[in-house]
Parts: structure tokens; C-alpha cells; sequence
């Protein structure tokens, strides 16, 4: 099976294109919106090494985590001149950029993590720990669409279905916490230790895209939602999503 297609790098060789004579802010948030369709990939093909073994894949995922750390590098080293050179407005987005490379490039390392314990993994993991986990890689996947679509377009009712991806992922860990800590398969220790720390690592790959659908509401709404509570964040969605 080959690995999905890198759609990312193709987003990026594009980016290159079309920007150098644009803005530093318009430069910077195109790179950045580049990042989501890498580490999108890296999903897409961690999902497929889970559903069939592929050395492919695995080096698919490789190439992305490589490619999200030089686009990190790239926008960390654009950041001073761009700001020195803008308006507060403008300032605005290109922290924004900053803020969602440094998330995306988490991401690209958690999935590659992932992806480095599952090849470690002999015998294979058994049936229901792989589904669950390419269940989990499927959201992380559609999670990542939905977030370069909603920056794209400054979508806030993107950013509210992130929130409910990554409450469905949070229930996901659960489910393999679950199963492995208080049920009796006979799976020796240290392959449920396997799953359980692949289902984690895929978890907080969530809360990863969940920072990022909130860093989205501060760039529509100019309004932080970092320091409040699950109920009040889903309310603000709400309010933005009626007001508009």
C-alpha cells in the first residue's frame, strides 16, 4: 500500500510560488496553513500503517515531522523582521502563525512516535487495539481538515466541531484505558503498555488541535479562550456562531 499522498509538500512548493512577492504576514500565515495539510498527512498515512503494515508509510510519517521542523524553523526565523514592519492587526496574525507551527509541529512528533512504537511492536498489535488506534489517527485526520479549512476561510463552527473531535478522542483513551486496565485480556504487559501510551500520545495530539481551533476564535474574535472552562468555551462558540 502506498502511502497517502503528500499533500502537503505540494501545499508548501505552491506556498513558495506564490508568496515571495506578498506581505510577511500573508507569507507567514500561508506557510503556516502549508503545516496543516503535512501534519494532516502524517495522520492520513499513520492511519494507513495501522490498517496495513507499510514501511511506506512509516517513512511518509518520517519525511512530515522532518518537513513541519523546517517550516517551524523557517517561520522562527521570519518572525523579527515581519513584525518590525507591521501594523498591530497585522501583528496579530503573524503570532498567530508562530502559534500554530509550534502546535503542528507537536503534532508531527507525536504521530511519529507513534508510528516508531507501532513498527517496534512484534507480534502486532491485536485487531481491536489497531482499529481503535487508526479510529483515532481517522479523527486526528479529519481534525486537521477541518482546522486548514476553518483557517482558510475564518470558519469559527470549524473550530466547534475540533472541540467535539477532541472530546471524542478523549473518550477514545478512555475506551483503551478501560478495556486494558480493568478488563482480563490476555495481552502480556507490555503490549498493553504499548497501546495505552499510542492511545495517549494520539490523545494529546487532540489537545494539540484543540489549542490551535482556539487559537482560530482569538484570530476571528480577538477574545482568548485559553483560561476557561469546557462549558464556558462551548458557549463562546455558540454566541460567535449566532452572532454570525
Amino acid at each position: 500500500m502506498r502511502p497517502a499522498p503528500s499533500n502537503g509538500t505540494r501545499a508548501r512548493r505552491e506556498t513558495r510560488a506564490l508568496v515571495k512577492a506578498g506581505s510577511p504576514r500573508h507569507h507567514l500565515m500561508q506557510m503556516a496553513l502549508g503545516a496543516f495539510l503535512v501534519a494532516k498527512d502524517a495522520a492520513a498515512n499513520l492511519r494507513e500503517a495501522l490498517a496495513r503494515p507499510s514501511g511506506l508509510a512509516f517513512l511518509a510519517i518520517k519525511e512530515c515531522e522532518k518537513e513541519l521542523d523546517q517550516l517551524e524553523r523557517a517561520i522562527d526565523e521570519e518572525i523579527p523582521r515581519a513584525l518590525a514592519q507591521v501594523s498591530e492587526n497585522d501583528a496579530r496574525e503573524i503570532l498567530a502563525s508562530l502559534k500554530l507551527i509550534i502546535d503542528l509541529e507537536r503534532i508531527g512528533d507525536l504521530v511519529l512516535w507513534v508510528a516508531m512504537r507501532l513498527q517496534r511492536s512484534h507480534p502486532r498489535l491485536p485487531k481491536p487495539d489497531t482499529r481503535l488506534l487508526a479510529e483515532m489517527a481517522e479523527v486526528l485526520e479529519s481534525l486537521l481538515g477541518r482546522l486548514h479549512e476553518g483557517f482558510v476561510q475564518r470558519d469559527l463552527e470549524s473550530a466547534r466541531t475540533v472541540v467535539q473531535a477532541d472530546n471524542q478522542l478523549d473518550e477514545m483513551r478512555h475506551s483503551a484505558f478501560r478495556r486494558h486496565l480493568e478488563g482480563r485480556d490476555e495481552q502480556d504487559t507490555s503490549r498493553r503498555i504499548d497501546v495505552l501510551l499510542m492511545a495517549q500520545a494520539l490523545e494529546r495530539a487532540g489537545d494539540h488541535g484543540k489549542n490551535l481551533a482556539e487559537e482560530l476564535f482569538y484570530l476571528v474574535e480577538g477574545r482568548s479562550l485559553r483560561h476557561v472552562t469546557a462549558r464556558q468555551r462551548q458557549t463562546e462558540f455558540e454566541l460567535a456562531r449566532n452572532v454570525r
